[in-house]
């Protein structure tokens, strides 16, 4: 039966479904409501300059809630700490890091351990779903472009059914960038607010204060790190992060191998940002970057991962950090 879409004809492919006996052919339905068109286009026009020309997409984004709630919650640090400002800045960022992106890192883990464990049943049912779609094509007559797309089709709604069964869409894994990467750019602004005397505390501007909240080669967070020592830190760090990243990953895709130098290449670009940015953000970043290396470190624990509940895979390693040394220094130290 032939079915109208977007203009176009296209023949509705047969279904294969796990029986009692194994694959079997069902033909596609051909009753019900018929789908519903979507939009050719959508056009969502959002300026980023205000009515009057001034400020913009970055002045909205500095006085939205979530920065103004990162302001207050570094205030508040600060206040009932008592402590110097860079130290409130390393609490607040230590804070944050374990108790929110700590054990979202961890569900991560665990919802990746499950889809990895999946890997050898999904492997069965396609070698079995493309022995079964050829044996039909051979029957039917499908072309071969037919065969491919019922081996497509077929394959993504028996993985979904896996995935649901279960309960381990790869999509929950993300739930850590969607926390992450609003929280981090939610504080570097307020700190680039407090830098900028744009927040005050009690009538007291907390830009004064941060101007004398530093320490050792940056007493001022206010200004920009003329020495460069926490750019480079930061660039060091981050490199460190996905360097132990790749080294435990084996037989890396070609797409995951672009991600890595992506990511790789972002970390030195960060380096001269992060020189053109009040102290204050660069330090909030600094340590930002250190407490996420080490968690990832603790993540690669057996000891923790079990606490965690997090499955046991075939690449786990009893001894996890003699790896990551010994593959480090085979990389980088050892080879001539």
């Amino acid at each position: 039966m032939l079915c109208r879409l977007g203009g176009g004809w296209l023949r509705l492919l047969p279904v294969l479904q796990l029986g009692p006996q194994g694959l079997q052919l069902v033909p596609a339905p051909t009753g019900g409501a018929q789908r519903s068109a979507l939009p050719l286009c959508a056009v969502a026009s959002v300026s980023a300059v205000s009515p009057g020309g001034t400020g913009g997409w970055y002045e909205a984004l500095a006085t939205s809630a979530p920065v103004q709630g990162a302001e207050e919650m570094l205030l508040f640090a600060h206040t009932t700490t008592g402590l110097p400002w860079w130290g409130s800045i390393l609490l607040t960022t230590v804070a944050l890091r374990g108790s929110v992106t700590l054990p979202l890192a961890a569900y991560q883990h665990y919802i990746l351990a499950k889809v990895e464990n999946l890997q050898p049943e999904i492997k069965n049912i396609a070698r079995h779903l493309n022995q079964e779609v050829a044996v039909h094509a051979n029957q039917l007559g499908w072309s071969k472009r037919v065969a491919r797309l019922t081996y497509l089709k077929n394959m993504r709604r028996l993985v979904s059914e896996l995935y649901v069964r279960d309960n381990c869409h790869p999509f929950k894994a993300t739930v850590l960038v969607w926390i992450q990467l609003p929280m981090w750019i939610s504080m570097s602004a307020a700190l680039r607010n407090f830098s900028t005397g744009k927040t005050h505390s009690e009538g007291v501007s907390v830009q004064e204060q941060l101007a004398t909240g530093g320490v050792l080669w940056f007493p001022d967070l206010t200004a920009l790190d003329s020495t460069w020592i926490l750019p480079v830190s930061l660039g060091v760090i981050n490199l460190l992060i996905v360097e132990i990243f790749a080294l435990q990953k084996i037989g890396v895709s070609r797409f995951q191998t672009y991600i890595i130098y992506c990511v790789r290449a972002v970390s030195v670009v960060m380096i001269p940002i992060a020189a053109t940015v009040p102290s204050s953000v660069v330090l909030y970043w600094l340590c930002s970057s250190f407490v996420g290396l080490l968690q990832n470190l603790l993540l690669r624990s057996p000891s923790f991962r079990q606490l965690c509940r997090i499955p046991l895979t075939k690449g786990d390693s009893d001894t996890p950090y003699k790896d990551i040394f010994s593959a480090f220094y085979t990389k980088f130290i050892s080879r001539k």
